[in-house]
């Protein structure tokens, strides 16, 4: 039996939630006929799955040690030295500038990564490990966690939050409307009109890793809305060449790249959802994307536990992309 006192960490979330996340492999069928039979109790009595825990809450585990696997520990997060670019931090959150090449997490491109190890997350545990604000022994269900996600291969601002708070309310933030994304990107052609909304139904192809954009509603598809706006305009030995602001509305799997290409517009450097034979001789091996903005809005709530954050903007100098060569 295993006893796990529920701190600030862990509150406010479903028990079926938090014994998914203290456990390793359980299948769910099998964590509800554990809380069904009373091996799970929340302060020696039975539960329900939907219970809702509070700090102090005492849950009991009458189960296999097998589920019970170690997340990294700190031997792990202690000999990682992290390589970090720190845009902004307060006791919340923490945005990054993440190098082009870096997984966020191990999770991506299919598990590509078999740890977080060499992960923006991972070097983000690490870094806060070593700077004393994060423990993973003094915690139950709770780890630093990503609040948006950008591709391998485009830099740019990540956010992470370093308690569960602050996860739970950007993430509503982020879904409510509250905090708009900007990209700097370089797309072959001169978009018409200089400046528009392009709107679509995304679907993903899981086996192709890819996604495709349809001008109607489609099974599986989802609403797709990317804003663009033209900066400036080149000639390039690849041809016309538009540097655009683009703010994203939704945030779907390659949005930007997808839909750019859909309207006839692919990016330079693209080589999933464009030809990039001319780009690559160029030297663009890679989307010539960056996640260089975020702004929050004036209208976050007072009683937000965010609430210092109305009206920041966070942000990159241009400069730092290697694309915008094209354009000095």
């Amino acid at each position: 039996m295993r006893s796990l006192t529920v701190t600030e960490n862990d509150s406010g979330q479903r028990l079926d939630k938090f014994v998914l996340k203290t456990t390793r492999g359980m299948p769910a069928s099998l964590l509800y006929k554990y809380i069904r039979t009373k091996r799970i109790k929340v302060n020696g009595r039975r539960a329900n799955p939907s219970l809702v825990l509070a700090p102090g809450d005492v849950v009991e585990l009458y189960i296999s040690d097998e589920f019970f696997g170690a997340e990294a520990g700190a031997f792990e997060l202690s000999s990682i030295k992290p390589h970090l670019s720190v845009v902004y931090e307060d006791e919340n959150i923490i945005i990054c500038d993440k190098p082009e090449g870096v997984l966020v997490h191990s999770g991506d491109i299919g598990g590509e990564a078999s740890s977080d190890s060499n992960t923006l997350i991972g070097h983000i545990k690490a870094y806060l490990y070593q700077k004393g604000e994060y423990d993973p022994a003094k915690e139950n269900s709770f780890a630093p966690a990503l609040c948006n996600r950008i591709d391998r291969n485009t830099r740019g601002l990540v956010i992470s939050a370093k308690n569960a708070a602050a996860l739970r309310e950007m993430n509503r933030l982020i879904r409510d409307g509250f905090l708009s994304k900007y990209y700097l990107t370089v797309v072959h052609g001169i978009p018409t009109p200089r400046e528009g909304t392009l709107k679509g139904f995304l679907r993903k192809d899981a086996k192709a890793n890819t996604v495709k954009i349809f001008d109607h509603p489609v099974p599986g598809g989802r609403t797709a809305i990317t804003k663009y706006r033209v900066l400036k305009t080149t000639v390039s030995e690849t041809g016309p060449l538009s540097l655009l602001e683009v703010e994203l509305v939704t945030g779907r799997t390659h949005q930007i790249r997808a839909h750019m290409a859909s309207a006839g517009w692919p990016l330079l450097g693209e080589g999933k959802y464009g030809k990039n034979a001319a780009d690559r001789a160029a030297g663009y091996k890679n989307q010539a994307l960056m996640a260089y903005k975020i702004v929050f809005s004036h209208n976050i709530d007072e009683a937000s536990p965010l609430s210092y954050l109305r009206g920041r903007v966070i942000s990159l100098s241009p400069t730092k992309a290697p694309f915008m060569r094209e354009f000095r």
